[in-house]
């Protein structure tokens, strides 16, 4: 079986599949990489196995375990359902050899293009959840401005804002840290005070503060199409904003000022000639899935995850 073989296959279905997803290439090969294949029939199945690690005083710590180990597939033919379920099995052989089973801070990583359902029961007979989903709205460039939310007013964040900003994030970490997506660290704190401050000491800081009544009870923090080469290539566009997060305080909840923060959010992305939107939220998150949806936003990448990697048989 040739790997771009295997590729040239995956690359006609996945075309079929979602207008949005990326044309995918060939696997390469390299460093601490391995590729594992496997056949069913006139099915063919690749994956590209990789292996990460972090300390805990990482800012990255807390969106996944410490030690992550990922599989990108492709599959070919007929049946690609078989042919995951193959390669799973071959995944779960090699990452016996590396990992120890029962860590919690080992964790089997893999995201599927989310209307490629072939293999989605598969991958639950093999242990893994629907963790986080990888969203999208494409740019709606001749719509009006947003709407005016009565006792709502979005500015600028500042640094004097730090406090503020920091409490809303950490409110929302604790909240989705129930939903698989999110680590809390012991350092948590620390970290997101280092993050935010970050931005909010740059010339024109993307984060913005909602006020409701002159109370500041919403945040939002954006990253503009020139800082997100580091996911661009899981979307098939040009120029591509991504929200990176949006709090509202539980005091304010159902009061409109998630909405009022979204539609801002959209706006300067439309202003700064975006062609897509993405952000992540969790699967299980009662609250983030039906509310994005209702924005405009769809499901274009769902990560799966096994936590820990390894259990036992």
């Amino acid at each position: 079986m040739h790997n771009d073989v295997t590729a040239t296959g995956h690359a006609a279905r996945i075309a079929t599949v979602d207008a949005l997803l990326p044309a995918p290439l060939p696997f390469e090969v390299g460093g601490d990489s391995v590729l594992l294949s496997a056949e069913v029939g006139d099915t063919t199945a690749a994956g590209l196995t990789t292996c990460t690690g972090l300390g805990p005083d990482s800012p990255r710590s807390m969106w996944r375990a410490l030690v992550e180990h990922r599989l990108e597939v492709q599959l070919a033919g007929p049946d690609p359902a078989a042919g995951l379920d193959a390669l799973l099995t071959r995944w779960d052989e090699h990452l016996r050899s590396l990992a120890r089973v029962g860590d919690t801070e080992c964790a089997a990583v893999l995201s599927r293009p989310s209307r490629d359902t072939a293999g989605a029961t598969e991958l639950l007979r093999h242990g893994f959840a629907p963790v986080g989903v990888l969203a999208v709205r494409p740019a709606q460039r001749m719509a009006a401005g947003p709407d005016a939310t009565p006792g709502v007013c979005i500015r600028h964040a500042t640094p004097d804002d730090l406090s503020t900003a920091v409490a809303l994030q950490l409110e929302l970490q604790r909240y989705d840290a129930q939903f698989g997506r999110i680590t809390l660290r012991s350092g948590v704190e620390e970290l997101i005070t280092k993050e935010l401050l970050h931005h909010l000491e740059r010339p024109e800081p993307q984060v913005w503060i909602a006020e409701l009544y002159g109370q500041p009870l919403g945040m939002v923090v954006l990253q503009m199409p020139d800082e997100t080469g580091w996911i661009r290539h899981r979307v098939s566009a040009s120029r591509v904003g991504y929200l990176s997060s949006l709090a509202v305080s539980e005091a304010a909840r159902s009061s409109g000022v998630g909405t009022a923060l979204a539609a801002h959010a959209h706006q300067v992305f439309d202003e700064a000639g975006a062609d897509v939107v993405l952000l992540h939220h969790a699967v299980a998150n009662p609250r983030s899935t039906p509310f994005w949806y209702a924005q405009g936003y769809r499901p274009l990448w769902t990560g799966w995850q096994r936590r820990p990697a390894v259990r036992s048989r």
